[in-house]
């Protein structure tokens, strides 16, 4: 088993065929397909569908342990040519969608500007399935909201947010500025997925309230539960951010004082280390945080947010 087997079965499953993964590889078919054989025939599984197309389901599984074993390759050349002052290489980080709209233009352009060599490859998502994504190894880090429980995970608090109800403007509570936490108990709100760590904030907060929360819909994704309570399908709890000041229309943002604030945080592994990009990413990351957070609506950056804001 070689690094040119590993690739060849990963181009595959990134490509779907012998022919486009030759040349994602910059090489010829009958190359691709030489080493999957060979892999195949080391491993006495099958990994590719030769009748139907894709991977088998042990295909499959060697790829996700491929993928994890090509990106170490490449952190330990990243962490070699980083030794001196310029660091280099690539680092993949994932970001919620709502942090990811504010926060994202300033950090590649900083990153740009201070660490040129480094390339950073931005997968957005939620946080269930970004943390995940962390713990395998397919991305270096990511900044997703707490709670995040994995004792394999280093995680470092960036900010407090505020969370906010958001309806339209035909929404019977259209008219108030601020509703009290217990006004919401029983009301159909559109809801982050049971289980999600959103929504454990959500659920451990009615619960000291003495509340239900009833959700009319389960969306996994702050941005899209904006956009259905714009269109009036419901109100919805969100992250202050996912309603930027600039954007106008028919909703309305209420304030709801019971409500915690959720805190964004920075999640990467134990061990490995994590590489230099990747350690540069982050430190870039803070610096922006710390220079353009507050700038941003219900945004807080103080330590108190944290500790206040932190579910236990």
């Amino acid at each position: 088993m070689d690094v040119r087997q590993l690739s060849a079965i990963v181009a595959i499953a990134d490509h779907g065929t012998f022919s486009a993964a030759a040349r994602a590889l910059y090489t010829v078919q009958s190359n691709v397909s030489a080493h999957v054989s060979r892999l195949e025939k080391e491993l006495g599984v099958t990994l590719v569908d030769r009748t139907h197309g894709g991977l088998t389901d042990d295909g499959a599984r060697v790829v996700e342990r491929a993928r994890r074993v090509l990106n170490e390759i490449d952190d330990i050349a990243a962490d070699m040519t980083s030794r001196h002052a310029n660091v280099s290489g690539q680092t993949r980080l994932g970001v919620i969608g709502t942090t990811a709209r504010w926060l994202m233009p300033a950090l590649l352009n900083r990153l740009s500007h201070d660490h040129p060599n480094v390339r950073a490859i931005v997968q957005e998502g939620s946080t269930s399935s970004l943390v995940p994504n962390v713990v395998s190894g397919d991305l270096n880090a990511a900044i997703v909201h707490l709670p995040v429980d994995d004792p394999e995970l280093v995680v470092e608090p960036l900010f407090a947010e505020d969370l906010l109800l958001l309806v339209a403007d035909t929404h019977p509570l259209a008219d108030r500025d601020t509703v009290e936490f217990k006004e919401l108990d029983d009301m159909s709100l559109l809801l982050p997925p049971t289980g999600s760590a959103l929504r454990r904030v959500l659920d451990r907060a009615a619960a000291t309230n003495r509340i239900h929360l009833r959700a009319q819909a389960e969306i996994d994704g702050a941005r899209l539960m904006a956009s259905l309570a714009f269109d009036g399908f419901g109100a919805a709890i969100v992250p202050a951010t996912a309603v930027p000041t600039w954007l106008t229309g028919s909703f309305r943002r209420i304030t709801v004082p019971g409500l915690p604030r959720r805190v964004v945080a920075t999640v990467r592994r134990r061990r490995p280390s994590a590489s230099a990009p990747t350690l540069a990413t982050l430190n870039t990351l803070r610096s922006v945080v710390e220079e353009q957070g507050e700038e941003q609506p219900g945004v807080h950056l103080e330590t108190s947010a944290f500790l206040n804001a932190r579910p236990g």
